[in-house]
């Protein structure tokens, strides 16, 4: 099989080439540093006035604002349009094909739509302006090639400066589809400080996801409590708690009064140290006189990701807290495992 070899230049004057028979370090590495010379183009020489239009249009939206696009720029429309949908925003991705075919009885009047393109004049889209304008929706353009139908009939118009696509045909769309979505992201993000939307709000839109758990769970919904504690009293013999150590699945004991307030931990570590410590003596020891007295705790109103974070804080990492009121009374416990669980 014979090689195909194909070569680029770029602004920085770097070669781009491709071979189907070689490909190491040095042309990878190539390749990556064109693309982020072309992305710095689009840096240096977008429209900000453009971009602030686009964005206060968006932020103004009295409907929904759809994003329609064909192709590579539809998945890219389609990404956008959810990112939106998970600030609050009344969003979402109107196929050009199935628009003509029905869907585009979901616009009116209220509407946006956004309609992203390379060269902007996507046959697809072109029909499907006349049909929006006659709903009386206002029609936004992002496009990278001038002059292009698109910004002929749109209500809005915004230019996204591409150099050349990467690709050594600068055919297949990989920069101008890079520059589409960091455009769109950027403008999601500008909306998140517009908006005032608070990491509570954010954070209740994605309640199964990481992001989610850990800005909504709190330690008093992941902690163990009540009949699930182990719990002993400081005079314990230690021999006669290995049943309450092992099977309450914490690795260790919370040592209490009688007011249930908080005197000190016992761990299965603490366990080891004081049988290699005391050999047969262990068996008149109490619990009181080996267990720590100044364990990590934390309120049951912290965050969990907190409890977490103060686990694996210094001087040395911890499996468990006990959960404490303000009256230091012992009302839950939280572990790493049962963290871990819950998606944290």
């Amino acid at each position: 099989m014979g090689s195909l070899s194909l070569s680029l230049t770029d602004p920085q004057d770097q070669e781009i080439s491709i071979s189907s028979q070689k490909l190491d370090k040095a042309h990878l590495l190539n390749l990556f540093k064109c693309q982020q010379n072309y992305l710095n183009h689009f840096f240096h020489n977008l429209d900000i006035s453009q971009t602030l239009a686009f964005t206060e249009t968006l932020l103004k939206a009295e409907g929904t604002i759809f994003f329609s696009g064909v192709g590579k720029s539809g998945f890219v429309a389609q990404k956008i349009a959810q990112t939106l949908v998970s600030l609050g925003i009344k969003s979402a991705f109107l196929s050009p094909v199935d628009a003509l075919h029905g869907d585009i009885g979901i616009l009116s009047a209220a509407d946006l739509l956004v309609l992203f393109s390379k060269s902007g004049n996507s046959e697809e889209l072109l029909k499907l302006v006349p049909c929006a304008k006659a709903k009386g929706v206002y029609l936004i353009s992002v496009t990278s090639v001038t002059p292009n139908g698109l910004t002929r009939l749109c209500d809005l118009n915004v230019h996204l400066p591409l150099e050349r696509e990467l690709c050594p045909f600068d055919l297949a769309p990989v920069t101008s589809t890079a520059i589409q979505m960091v455009f769109g992201d950027t403008v999601a993000i500008a909306l998140i400080g517009a908006r005032n939307l608070s990491k509570e709000e954010y954070a209740s839109n994605h309640p199964a996801g990481r992001i989610g758990k850990s800005l909504i769970f709190k330690v008093k919904d992941v902690m163990k409590k009540k009949d699930e504690l182990p719990v002993c009293r400081e005079q314990d013999l230690i021999m006669d708690l290995l049943v309450e150590l092992t099977s309450k699945g914490c690795g260790c004991l919370l040592v209490i009064n009688d007011e249930y307030h908080l005197l000190g931990t016992f761990t299965d570590g603490d366990l080891r140290r004081t049988l290699k410590a005391s050999g047969e003596g262990i068996f008149k020891l109490t619990v009181g006189e080996t267990c720590s007295r100044k364990p990590r705790t934390i309120g049951p109103e912290a965050m969990a990701v907190e409890a977490m974070q103060k686990m694996e804080s210094p001087p040395s990492p911890v499996q468990f807290l006990p959960v404490i009121n303000d009256d230091n009374v012992v009302i839950g416990i939280v572990t790493l495992h049962g963290l871990v669980s819950a998606g944290l």
